[in-house]
């Protein structure tokens, strides 16, 4: 039974370290209306790099 309070007060230790280090971690639940703003700006598509140029062909090579 004390192993299962020890690995709790470990584990419990664990999360709140990490949670300290995370910088700006937001605990209060969901958010509606004017408190559910965002404040990472959207992500854009990034196109894709141009094709590589095709190797000749066989009969070119000499």
């Amino acid at each position: 039974m004390w192993k299962i309070a020890v690995g709790f007060a470990l584990f419990a230790g664990l999360a709140l370290y990490i949670l300290s280090k995370g910088g700006d971690i937001d605990m209060s639940g969901e958010k509606h209306g004017a408190d559910a703003t965002h404040s990472e700006a959207p992500a854009t598509a990034v196109s894709a790099p141009a094709a590589a140029p095709a190797a000749p062909a066989a009969s070119e090579a000499k």
